[in-house]
Parts: C-alpha cells; sequence; structure tokens
C-alpha cells in the first residue's frame, strides 16, 4: 500500500524543487541568451532578436574581417597550451611529493599551493606585475604563461592528489619487493592509476587560463592581445554582436571537451573527491 504524503512532505518537495528550478535558471539563463543573441539578425547586442541569421558567425572565421580576434584567440591558446604542461608537470610533482611526506610542512606547502584559488585576482596580478618588473622580465605572452601558471597550478594538484590517494601502497610495496626501481614503478603502476586525474586537472586549468582575465591584464604588453582582453574592449567601444558569436565558440567548444573528458576521466567524479 503506497503510503500517502503528508502536507509537510509536499511543502518540502516544493521548496526544494523551486530552488533547483531556481538555480538552473540563473545557471543556463545567460549561456542561453548569448547562444540566441549570437543569431541576431540586427546590428547591436540586444535580447529578444527580432530576427536570426548566422552572419556574424560568419563575419567573425572571415580572416580578412576579423584578424585581430583571431591573433587574440591564437595569443590566448598558446598561453594556455603553455601555462598547463608547465602546471601538470609541477602539480603532478608536488602531488606525488606531498603524498609521499605526511608530514606538517606537506600540509603548509599544500596550502601554499592552493592559496591563488583564494587570492583575490586583481591583487595577484597587480603583485605579479610589480615582482617581474623588479625582477627586469617585460610584459611579454611566455610572461603571462608564466603568471598562469601559478594561478592554474591548484586544479592539477588537487585532482592529482585525489587520485593518488586513491592508489593502494601494496601495489608499490609489491613492486619494490619485486625489485623495481622508483621511476619503473612510477612510469608502470603509479602514473597510469593517476593519468586520469592528471588530465582531468589539464582540462580545468586549461579553461581558467584561457578564461583569466586580472593577469592577463597587468602582464599584457602591446603586442600581447588576448582574448578574453579583445573582448572586453569590444564590449566597451562598439557593443560588436562578434563577441556573443566568440561567446557561442566557446560555450560550445568548452562543453563538447567537458563532455569528452566526462567520457575519459571522470571529471564530475574527480572534481567531488
Amino acid at each position: 500500500m503506497a503510503r500517502r504524503r503528508s502536507a509537510a512532505d509536499i511543502s518540502y518537495a516544493l521548496v526544494v524543487g523551486g530552488l533547483a528550478a531556481l538555480a538552473l535558471l540563473i545557471l543556463v539563463g545567460p549561456v542561453v541568451i548569448v547562444l540566441l543573441t549570437s543569431f541576431t539578425d540586427g546590428r547591436s547586442l540586444r535580447f529578444p532578436p527580432a530576427g536570426l541569421s548566422t552572419q556574424w558567425y560568419e563575419m567573425l572565421f572571415d580572416p580578412a574581417r576579423s584578424r585581430p580576434i583571431h591573433r587574440a584567440a591564437g595569443n590566448s591558446l598558446y598561453v594556455a597550451a603553455m601555462a598547463t604542461g608547465a602546471a601538470v608537470i609541477l602539480g603532478t610533482l608536488a602531488a606525488i611529493g606531498i603524498a609521499r611526506r605526511g608530514q606538517g610542512w606537506a600540509r603548509a606547502l599544500d596550502t601554499l599551493f592552493m592559496s591563488p584559488l583564494i587570492l583575490p585576482g586583481i591583487a595577484f596580478g597587480l603583485a605579479a606585475l610589480m615582482y617581474f618588473t623588479l625582477i627586469g622580465l617585460r610584459p611579454s605572452l611566455d610572461l603571462i604563461a608564466l603568471g598562469h601558471v601559478i594561478v592554474i597550478v591548484p586544479f592539477v594538484l588537487r585532482t592529482t592528489s585525489a587520485s593518488l590517494s586513491q592508489l593502494d601502497p601494496a601495489l608499490l610495496e609489491s613492486s619494490a619487493s619485486l625489485g623495481a626501481g622508483w621511476f619503473y614503478t612510477f612510469r608502470r603502476v603509479t602514473l597510469p592509476t593517476i593519468a586520469p586525474g592528471i588530465a582531468a586537472g589539464a582540462f580545468l586549468a586549461f579553461i581558467a587560463s584561457l578564461d583569466n582575465v586580472p593577469v592577463s591584464l597587468f602582464l599584457a604588453g602591446p603586442r600581447s592581445d588576448m582574448l578574453p582582453i579583445r573582448m572586453w574592449g569590444m564590449m566597451e567601444s562598439t557593443l560588436d554582436v562578434r563577441v556573443a558569436a566568440v561567446s557561442g565558440v566557446l560555450i560550445v567548444a568548452v562543453l563538447a571537451l567537458m563532455l569528452l573528458m566526462e567520457r575519459l576521466t571522470g571529471l564530475t567524479r574527480r572534481m567531488s573527491i
């Protein structure tokens, strides 16, 4: 016999369902608005669009008419790739070192590595600019990549540490008892186990670098235009509808990559550990 639901149960379900719907509306609503606006046939950013057209995407992918945007996108991809590669090496080595040592200094080092996540981006960008200027480095793409490395290392460190926590120590002891060296054990036992965590962290780090504005804003020079800064400038000066088209391309690309990473590494599960 089915249990009759009380008024309290129904009220609870309505409140939780309403809050969930509100959260979904707040999170997904802006994405839907940007995607629909990018297909407008008008000449200004306006929602809802009077008609639909792909003219802004055609203009965006035209090499002649959107050369500055393509250059900025290329710079952002270069910086994100360089910063992610360095962050993967540093974050993985740091996670292994911290996992091997459980002393207090290891926990302090873990906190130090994670501190860029809670430090305001503008404050860190200004501090990085002052520090790099003090040691004689000039604004460039490589300098932006160096600044991004500090910001995105925590993503690789956290997901790799989560994967290391699932590694059975008996496997390492068995490998050592059979005469395998540290590097052989790392290559044949440790690395295959933590590879999904490294891949998930690399994906998050790449997206964080691609989207970073504060550090890029402070460390960019006249010839190192970055895509987020270019989009901000287009919004301030002309309200160019291509900004919505760029956002649409980024949304679709990130969504596709996220689904791929979820399929390959179980991204959401590793982020929840």
